[in-house]
């Protein structure tokens, strides 16, 4: 568009400079978008390790109440466990599935903490490169439901 002033000057037109503005809009969202799909993505994998956490545990527990002391059982009809070996029992499930945890066994009880490092895929790249979840499961050892000696004696 071109005209004159009124003092009879052509006018000239003066647009602002907005060079490059859009590029750095489109960075901004592009990096925004990034995360978001870092958050999403590596925010399933993280629930999916904490119930993965959670089915180690159970499982380290279930393996760990198995373990009965068998003398007193016989003795005595008392299930108790064999303290130290359901707890060596309930951490080498542990370490077989490639995580660390404690276990303590009591009495018929065994509780075992499993913890389960997920490793990030996406935020890794910002310098979060695995996050923790852990769980606690307790199993108890028990006789049978019509009784383990109903036929004995």
């Amino acid at each position: 568009m071109s005209g004159s002033c009124a003092n009879g000057s052509p006018a000239t037109e003066r647009r602002p400079r907005d060079t490059g503005q859009v590029m750095a809009f489109v960075v901004v969202c592009v990096a925004g978008l990034f995360l978001c799909t870092g958050l999403v993505l590596d925010g399933g994998l993280v629930l999916a390790g904490k119930v993965d956490a959670e089915d180690e545990a159970q499982e380290a527990a279930r393996v760990g109440s198995q373990h009965v002391d068998l003398v007193r059982l016989r003795d005595s009809r008392d299930v108790r466990l064999d303290g130290p070996q359901a707890e060596q029992a309930a951490l080498t499930y542990v370490r077989s599935v490639g995580d660390t945890g404690r276990a303590r066994a009591g009495g018929d009880t065994v509780t075992v903490t499993v913890t389960h490092r997920q490793t990030m895929q996406i935020l890794s790249l910002l310098g979060i490169h695995d996050l923790v979840a852990t769980a606690t499961a307790t199993a108890r050892a028990e006789q049978g439901v019509s009784g383990p000696f109903a036929g004995s004696r």
